[in-house]
């Protein structure tokens, strides 16, 4: 829908993820995104009580289509279900180093708590998503006996941890994308118990 907004309403909510993608969520403010769309701020009203129901909804598109993306990156039945999740949190994490301001938004910046509701919602579509080829990788034998719930909020927790100093506006912008991505890799794997990685081993 944000990619071919053609209704007021879509055309709001575009408006506010490309003034997000660049400032932040302070950054988009009721008047900043009425002004993007070309439409005076009572219009924004009309279709959306306030910023922070505006929001609720933009964080719901955008988290929706990440979990897609993670469900997409996952190669399936007869990959090792640790070399799944690993590409799974992997792809979660590039794909927030990719759009750092926006990966800010999501993870950390201090939001409306109607957005953080939906922020909540996104972290646990994540933990579930992982928490699946948790139970695989323990029915494979590939790891230890562990409860896959508790272990998939540690990961997903940890790895967001990780990303909020490289996404963060007043964090270290230029730290390499490449590295992080194959320090996560390594520790999802040791985080899970699982055998040492090709990228343990030659790195």
């Amino acid at each position: 829908m944000l990619e071919t907004p053609t209704s007021t309403r879509e055309r709001l909510l575009a408006a506010a993820l490309e003034i997000t993608r660049e400032g932040g969520y302070g950054a988009a403010s009721v008047a900043a995104i009425a002004e993007r769309t070309g439409v005076a701020a009572g219009t924004l009203y009309r279709h959306f009580p306030s910023k922070g129901e505006l929001f609720a909804e933009l964080f719901r598109i955008v988290c929706s289509g990440e979990v897609d993306a993670m469900r997409a990156a996952d190669p399936g039945p007869g990959v090792p279900a640790v070399d799944r999740a690993e590409e799974v949190i992997a792809t979660f994490a590039g794909r927030a180093l990719a759009a750092r301001r926006l990966a800010w938004a999501l993870l950390a910046e201090p939001v409306d708590p109607l957005v953080d509701a939906e922020r909540l919602a996104y972290r646990r579509a994540y933990r579930e998503l992982l928490a699946e080829l948790v139970r695989a990788a323990i029915e494979a034998g590939e790891i230890p006996e562990q409860d896959a719930d508790l272990s998939a909020a540690a990961i997903v927790g940890g790895v967001g941890e990780a990303l909020v100093g490289p996404t963060s506006p007043v964090g270290d912008q230029d730290t390499d994308a490449q590295e992080i991505l194959r320090a996560l890799r390594i520790f999802v794997r040791r985080a899970l118990g699982a055998t040492r990685s090709d990228q343990e081993e030659t790195g």
